[in-house]
Formats: structure tokens, sequence, C-alpha cells
């Protein structure tokens, strides 16, 4: 887009906003039960080791490449590649893949604000019951609900990157702690939850297999927002004066605290609702979590802090959830967004109101894919079994093509930019990056086994999702 090329205004600003896009709904929910099925505390170890040894440089890399280049993903891999066919395949691949995320993003977000509309009104009886779900997800009020949401995304994209973007991030993600905070410590004060949060941090080395090792790093690598565009893009609004190395650090650090803190709020809830409570039995699912499972632990509270009580722990709790999804969905678009304000010139307004028309054409789709409509739900089948549009978008996009995208970057910055462009772009703001271990550590691995392991969970990916073969565990 003509003229300066819009700027977060401050360092926090710029690292609330990268962390809202990687707080999302697994950090709250899926993370801290697929932790406590695979071996409790071990699981926590290789999270974190994964994070660390792996994502950090990865998001490094993309963060640098978007501030060097100035640009969305697209017209980076064009620029710093003289226009390269190929790689502005890799650019292509980085602008539809989180506007296709943002699709199915949009549903579930939708699911979650019409939830927290019925907890707010006190509808906890409704919500607990476990034909709600089925009902809700195929009711026309769901149109309504995704209006609102999209207003509100609108808006907070309408302002730009400072007065919009980072304006919500200093906002919400605050507001998010702060929640998280307060109803952590709400549920250990509850009857039998050290039961729940012994459970959650003892390591159970037995239970870690190939299998496990490959869901730890998965989870870090998509929880983290890697390979949407998203670190690129947002690197491309900061300024050389900042510390990439050390606002990565941050992002990563926050990430990582929310999910592990969700952990103290999820299984001791869930073992002080039900003292029997099988691990096995608990669903890795985000969405059978939040919309089947939880609700009943809210219904049940009303025994012990009543009604108002517990309709307030019950609002909280989706707010909670619902400010994660709007950051992160607020995040996953503005990539396309910059891309076209980027290559074809566009003002943001007009950007984002031919984007916002496909996104609630295909969001439309998804949303009929439960049963509202047979050709949505049944539209096509695969290794095996029938899979609907959300399907194919979330197996397609969000599972498949997010590992491809980190292995792209890897290779795109070790062997076409080269890695001593790389590093140079990380000196810069960053004095104490050059000749540290860290430095040599990012040289190594960004372009030897980072690649490698990513090509692994690429290909396991493909061969489970769409042929049932599982090469790993």
């Amino acid at each position: 887009m003509s003229g300066a090329r819009e700027q977060f205004g401050s360092r926090i600003g710029f690292i609330l906003a990268a962390a809202g896009s990687a707080v999302g709904i697994g950090n709250l929910v899926g993370f801290p039960v697929g932790a406590a099925k695979n071996g409790g505390g071990a699981f926590l170890l290789m999270y974190a080791i994964f994070v660390a040894a792996i994502c950090l440089p990865v998001m490094m890399a993309e963060m640098s490449v978007g501030r060097y280049a100035k640009k969305d993903p697209l017209g980076a891999y064009a620029k710093l590649t003289d226009n390269a066919p190929q790689w502005k395949l890799a650019g292509w691949l980085s602008i539809i893949t989180p506007f296709m995320i943002a699709v199915f993003y949009l549903v579930i977000t939708v699911w979650i604000f019409g939830y927290l509309f019925e907890a707010v009104t006190g509808n906890l009886e409704l919500l607990a019951n476990p034909d709600t779900f089925g009902t809700f997800i195929n009711s026309p009020t769901l149109f309504i609900y995704m209006a609102v949401v999209l207003g509100i995304v609108y808006l907070i994209l309408q302002g730009g990157v400072k007065q919009g973007i980072e304006k919500a991030a200093k906002l919400l993600m605050p507001a998010l702690f702060v929640m998280l905070v307060l109803l952590v410590i709400f549920v250990l004060t509850q009857d039998n939850a050290m039961a729940g949060v012994s459970f959650y941090l003892v390591p159970d080395f037995s239970k870690i297999n190939a299998s496990v090792i490959n869901g730890a790093l998965s989870q870090a690598f998509f929880s983290l927002s890697l390979g949407m565009g998203i670190m690129i893009t947002y690197g491309s609004y900061i300024d050389q004066q900042s510390d990439v190395p050390q606002s990565a650090k941050l992002v990563a650090l926050t990430d990582t605290a929310v999910a592990f803190t969700a952990g103290l709020m999820i299984l001791p809830a869930i073992f002080s609702f039900n003292p029997n409570t099988n691990p096995a039995e608990l669903s890795e699912s985000s969405i059978g979590m939040i919309f089947t499972f939880l609700p009943k632990i809210f219904l049940a509270l009303q025994t012990s802090i009543g009604f108002f009580g517990a309709s307030l722990v019950a609002s909280i709790f989706f707010l909670l959830v619902f400010f994660a999804a709007i950051t992160s969905l607020v995040s996953i678009f503005e990539v396309p967004v910059a891309a076209l304000m980027d290559e074809k010139d566009y003002s943001r307004p007009r950007a984002l109101v031919i984007l916002g028309i496909l996104l609630v054409v295909f969001s439309v789709f998804c949303a009929l894919s439960f049963g509202f409509v047979t050709f949505f739900t049944e539209f096509t089948s695969y290794a095996g079994a029938p899979k609907s549009f959300f399907d194919i978008v979330y197996d397609v996009f969000y599972d498949t093509i997010l590992p491809l995208n980190g292995l792209l970057i890897c290779l795109f910055v070790s062997y076409r930019w080269k890695r001593h462009n790389l590093h140079k772009a990380l000196e810069t703001g960053s004095p104490n990056y050059k000749g540290s271990w860290f430095e040599r550590y990012v040289d190594i691995s960004v372009g030897t086994f980072i690649p490698l392991i990513l090509a692994l969970i690429f290909i396991n990916t493909v061969a489970v999702k769409y042929f049932g073969i599982t090469l790993f565990g």
C-alpha cells in the first residue's frame, strides 16, 4: 500500500498482539487435557522443550523476514526472491492458509459467543443438557451471533495496527490473564481440586511414545501461530530498533504460561466435579470439553455457590475463551487483509469488505456442515470416513499445510535468503544476539533438524489424515 507502512506503537503492544494470536482455544482447553492424558508433567516438559528448541527459531525466522521485507508473506517471498515462481507459491500458501483457518475459527468463535450469551442470561441448565450443542449448531440463531462476532472483528481491524489490533490487544489480553487467574484461584479452593493438580503435574513417563511426542510437538507448533503468516505480517509492522529475539522469547513464554495456567483451572475443576474421573475418558477435543463437559461442572456449582455464583463463574469462563478466540481470529484475518492492501494497493476498509464477504460465504458453508444441509455435511470422504466441508477445511489447512508452511520458511531462510542474512536481521535491534550461543543454535537448527522434523510431521499427517496410515507411534 502506498505511503508509510503501519507500525505498532510500542513493544508491549506488539508482544501482546503476537501473544494474542498465539493464545487461543487450544491453549485454554485442549492443551491441559492433552497433557493430562499423555503423561502429565512429562508432556509439559516435552512441550516446553519443543517450544524453546524448535518453535522459537521458526518464530524468529518469520518475524525477521517480515521486518526486513516490510511486506505481507506473499510480498515478502516475492521481494526477497525477485519473484521466483516456486517461492511465490509459498507466499500464496501463507495467505490462503490463514484465510481458510479464519473460516472455521469464526464458526467456533460464534459457538462460544452463543454459549456466553446463554451463560450471562442464566441458562446453565440448558447448556448442561447433552442435546443442547447439537441443536444449537443447527439453529438459525447462529447466524445472528455470527453477525455480532463479525462486527467485533471488523471494528478492531478497521482501526488499523495501532488503533485497532494493538489497542484491542492491550485491553483484551490483560483482561484474559486476570480472568484466568481468578478462575484458577476459585477452582483450587474447591474440594478434591488437588487431585487434579497432582494428576496434571506429576510426570508419568510410561505414557510417552512416538505418538505422544508427535502430539506435543504439533501442539507447540500450532499453539504459537507458526505457519500462518501471522508472525511475518506482524514482523512487518515493527521497527528496526525492536529486539526480535527477545520479543519472540516473551511471546513464547506468555503463550506457554497461559497454557500451563489453564491446566491449573481445567483439571482441578474436572476432578472436583467428579472425584472418580477416569482420565482416559476425557476428550482431547477442545470443542467437546467446552460445549458438553464443562457446562455440567458449572451447573453442579449451584449446590455450593448458588445459581448466581454458578452463572457468574460460567460467564467469566466463556468470556475468557471468547477473548482468546477473538484475539486469535483478528490476527489470523489480518494476514490476508495486509496482503490485499500490499499487493493490490487497496485501502483497509475496501480489503476488509472484500475479504469479509468471502469469509462469510465460506463460514456459512462450514456452519451448515453439521446436519443443517446434507450437501455440506456429507461433502466427501477419505481414509475410509465421510467428511463434511468443515472437516476438509480443518484437515487440509490447519492440520496439513501449517507444518508445510513452517518447513518452507526454514528452507527459505536457510537456502534462499541464506542464514547469514537471517542473523544480520536478528542482530538489528538486538546487540547481544551476535556471537551468543543462541545465534549458533539458530544457525544449526533452522538449517538442519528443524526442517527434517517438520517434514516428518507433514508426511505423517498426510498419511494419517488421508490414507489412514500411522507412520510413527
